[in-house]
């Protein structure tokens, strides 16, 4: 059952990457904020319209590997409609979900991303759109770059 858990979790990582979701700019944005992961190449721009506290809408335009696309797409269904707590909330989750390989708590199609731990070059791409997102969620508007994170 693991090694069919393990090719699920492959197939939607390349079904994501291969047709991202919400991969576009959007034009009502209220919140925007650029990552990049300079090792990897990896760049993009999350563009959320929140309504107060809430996250309304969430998009992403940008280029950079598999799977930090996948990551892009997959955060962008799974955060609408969170507040902007339960956005943090699920940001800490995920971190350790990349970083180990465990988390505390259901996150969905997001568990796909369970298998990065295994590769540790390929963590920060993973992690690049979740910084981006959480800033852009805060209002910070700056770019992040994984250089600069722990991760």
């Amino acid at each position: 059952m693991f090694d069919d858990l393990t090719e699920l979790y492959h197939q939607l990582l390349l079904d994501h990457n291969k047709s991202p979701r919400n991969f576009r700019v959007l034009p009502d944005a209220n919140r925007i904020a650029q990552g990049t992961n300079p090792i990897c190449g990896d760049n993009y721009t999350i563009y959320a319209k929140m309504d107060g506290d809430v996250v309304q809408e969430l998009t992403f335009q940008g280029s950079g590997c598999a799977i930090s696309k996948a990551s892009a797409s997959l955060l962008t269904e799974s955060l609408k409609g969170k507040t902007r707590a339960e956005v943090k909330a699920m940001f800490d989750k995920v971190r350790d979900l990349i970083t180990t390989g465990h988390s505390d708590g259901d996150l969905g199609k997001v568990a796909a991303l369970s298998g990065v731990h295994k590769f540790p070059a390929r963590v920060k791409c993973a992690l690049l759109p979740w910084h981006a997102v959480a800033a852009a969620v805060e209002g910070r508007g700056e770019t992040v770059s994984t250089e600069s994170e722990k991760e």
